[in-house]
């Protein structure tokens, strides 16, 4: 007889369902999953040259261009990684602390300022929680948290001029502060093309927002990839994901263009290609690409780095060897004087014995830095730029002047920033108080000489790519119009008419200002003992130094001086050092 209706029949052993024996969340097979990454570890010093009419050298007011790399003091020996923006520039501390400095016209600084010498003082940014990842493009920077969070702020920039960086109502609004960027899952890198933002998630997804007039986002239609498509700034400013089979494991970002590097090995680029410096050959050469492809002048070889210029990029394989892709003119390839581009990857020749570390791609320059700290420039050199004491171009690569090893380098519009090693760092981990005396000592730099502010800065003459809405991929680097700021190369006018920058007298030090107490033969006796100890103490203690020996790179670093055993005296207090970044390097002309 069947069971009555609502009553539940009872399974026996041989018809009952076994039990899964694997977990239940059990993960797709080939998924990926990539952990948020920790800051660099190693600390140094932050140096600048080139032009810095708005502040973006942080050297101070009177120092608005040099040939040489010079030390940004008030950043002081802390910082881990530098990022530099067309007319801006970013630093992360080993604190996690955000510090950025130069033009704030659209927020790309990411606090207010109340003046342009407010503008040029390094200040650190309000966010949330520690950064561990920094990024900047002509108008805007973006941090990554150590949570997972990224945060941006500033605007982007297309051929109608400003787009802002979030939608408010139908139209984009630039942030002067942070906000956070929400992709819907936890990010583990971000990078920061000209006009557009990069974010890789920890699922391998890769997401992009900002101007895709060139197809840098990956992710829209030609038609689509503008303001005046139906959906206007909500399909640009609003982070979306690119299809991309088999997600990601690295993304970069530069002028007008980005990279995915998948798991597989395989590398895959969107954007601008004018000049085959996507690394693409064949019928896709000399056109924008508005969807990802792969890159085939990458072969089968591990890479680990790839740094894009306006025209050109770099790229670096797992032996370090430094390769150059793209236009040739200005000598930015680094190939020498050669009458045609490099349509695919070619090894520079002068860094074939080198293994680079770090790599940089400017608007016509490029940098690279080796394992042993030296740095190398070369390509245009008219704003400075390239740190090496000249305003001249370079077909190969020239060693920069540079007072201790490197550790890192990057590109702006028209300035670039080292990172070179703390001088202190083996000083404080060395308790023996001999090893002060083996500091490295740094060689004078030559002052620049006076030069006035309104001097013609030299450009691209035949600037064929200007983002422009209009141009069909056939022919878009043949665009006419050129906009309003790319990546900050335009001619900035100024006011004063005898503006000048103004020599500093280097030869500044801290008075010091001793005062022995008189004792008396009895206290001698009593208190011979406590004060030698104390002199040796502090005849070690090195913490003052940090900031201190950071008041110019071209200043030797001094060691404290023991007094004699046989007739001790009171140590001085030590100057305090100033953390927050308050003062600038004005002995850097």
């Amino acid at each position: 007889m069947p069971a009555a209706r609502g009553v539940k029949r009872t399974a026996s052993k041989s018809s009952a369902t076994p039990a899964p024996a694997g977990p239940k969340n059990k993960k797709k097979r080939g998924a990926i999953q990539l952990e948020i990454p920790s800051a660099p570890k190693k600390r140094g010093c932050v140096l600048t040259c080139g032009q810095g009419d708005v502040g973006q050298l942080g050297l101070g007011e009177d120092v608005i261009e040099t040939t040489k790399f010079k030390q940004v003091s008030s950043l002081g020996n802390k910082i881990v990684d530098v990022h530099a923006g067309g007319m801006h520039t970013v630093a992360l501390d080993s604190d996690g602390k955000v510090w950025t400095f130069g033009c704030n016209d659209e927020g790309a600084l990411g606090r207010p300022t109340s003046n342009e010498k407010d503008e040029g003082t390094p200040k650190s940014v309000d966010l949330p929680l520690p950064a561990v990842v920094i990024s900047a493009g002509d108008s805007h920077s973006a941090a990554l948290l150590d949570n997972g969070d990224v945060y941006a702020w500033g605007a982007f920039r297309d051929s109608h001029g400003s787009m802002g960086l979030v939608v408010r109502g139908r139209e984009g609004k630039a942030c002067k502060e942070p906000v956070k960027v929400d992709i819907g899952e936890q990010a583990v890198a971000v990078a920061s093309g000209g006009d557009h933002l990069v974010i890789l998630s920890t699922s391998g997804s890769v997401y992009t927002m900002g101007c895709g007039e060139q197809g840098q986002l990956g992710r829209l239609s030609q038609r689509s990839a503008t303001r005046d498509a139906r959906q206007g700034f909500s399909a640009l400013l609003s982070p979306a994901r690119v299809s991309l089979r088999g997600g990601a494991a690295a993304v970069w970002a530069g002028h007008h263009a980005s990279f995915a590097l998948q798991p597989a090995g395989r590398m895959l680029a969107w954007g601008l290609n004018n000049y085959g410096q996507l690394g693409i050959t064949g019928e896709k050469r000399r056109t924008a690409l508005f969807s990802p492809k792969e890159c085939d002048a990458f072969d089968e070889r591990v890479w680990t780095c790839v740094a894009i210029g306006q025209h050109h990029s770099l790229a670096l394989d797992e032996a370090g060897a430094a390769h150059a892709v793209g236009r040739c003119d200005y000598g930015r390839l680094g190939l020498g004087d050669r009458p045609g581009d490099a349509e695919s990857l070619e090894p520079i020749p002068k860094l074939q014995n080198k293994k680079c570390v770090s790599i940089a791609a400017g608007t016509c320059s490029s940098f690279a830095v080796t394992d042993t700290g030296e740095a190398y420039a070369w390509g245009m050199g008219s704003e400075g730029q390239l740190g090496t004491g000249a305003r001249a171009d370079c077909a190969e690569p020239a060693r920069a002047l540079q007072p201790r090893p490197a550790l890192r380098v990057a590109a702006g519009g028209q300035h670039a920033v080292l990172l070179v090693e703390d001088p202190t760092a083996q000083k404080e981990a060395s308790p023996a108080p001999e090893m002060e005396t083996e500091e490295e000592t740094v060689e004078p730099v030559e002052e620049e000489k006076k030069r006035p502010t309104k001097r013609p800065k030299k450009q691209e003459q035949d600037e064929e790519i200007s983002s422009t809405s209009s141009a069909q991929p056939a022919d878009v680097d043949r665009a006419d119009d050129k906009p309003e700021k790319v990546n900050g190369n335009e001619k900035k006018e100024t006011d004063t008419e005898t503006d000048t920058a103004m020599e500093v007298d280097d030869t500044d030090k801290a008075q010091e200002n001793d005062k022995d107490d008189k004792l008396t033969d009895e206290q001698k006796d009593t208190e011979h003992t406590e004060s030698e100890k104390d002199s040796k103490a502090d005849t070690m203690d090195t913490s003052s130094q940090d900031t201190e020996s950071d008041k110019d790179a071209d200043v030797k670093v001094e060691t404290p001086v023991q007094p004699p055993a046989a007739a001790p005296q009171p140590a001085a207090q030590p100057q305090a050092a100033s953390e927050a970044p308050a003062a600038l390097n004005g002995a850097d002309a």
